[in-house]
């Protein structure tokens, strides 16, 4: 089995979308492991807030299998296949980490490059995955998480009832 990290963020009816991903998630990958969830600014385009989270499942499934899934999710949520990317989503899934899978193939870059440099990604990770050691960092993500608090970039983060489960 293969312990999974994904990302997952909405600013368009962001509570309402993500419990519907999870709940397209848990029928795939049950038990989900979900961190708190977050809102915060949207980066790299004007809009509205974004609310972040992580999950972390286990899966004996391909990575392209698993990404075929979350694109399921993703399209549950309405967001159409050829969304532009600096823009409004109603649902962004991606994987952070696929065990210590390293690889960067178009379409797939892992670990996700991201990680080291979001707060709303690495933060959550590190709570649902402390002891989860960074494929290229070689650091377990709660010392990483621990650097970024103190030496990183900062990002208003704050707290959100997303209310599943």
């Amino acid at each position: 089995m293969t312990t999974v990290l994904v990302a997952a963020g909405s600013n368009v009816a962001p509570i309402e979308n993500l419990r519907r991903a999870l709940d397209v998630l848990e029928l795939h990958f049950a038990p989900l492991q979900v961190s708190r969830a977050f809102a915060n600014p949207a980066v790299g385009f004007e809009g509205d807030e974004f609310v972040n989270l992580v999950v972390r499942f286990e899966t004996a499934l391909a990575v392209h299998d698993v990404v075929a899934r979350l694109q399921q999710a993703e399209l549950a949520c309405g967001r159409p296949r050829e969304a532009p990317k600096w823009a409004p989503r109603s649902m962004d899934l991606d994987i952070l980490l696929f065990g210590d899978d390293v690889r960067a193939e178009p379409g797939l870059t892992l670990p996700r490059p991201d990680l080291l440099r979001r707060p709303y990604m690495l933060g959550p990770a590190a709570e649902v995955a402390p002891d989860s050691v960074h494929p290229s960092a070689r650091r377990t993500l709660a010392e990483l998480w621990r650097d970024m608090q103190q030496h990183g970039p900062t990002h208003a983060m704050r707290p959100v009832d997303l209310g599943w489960r």
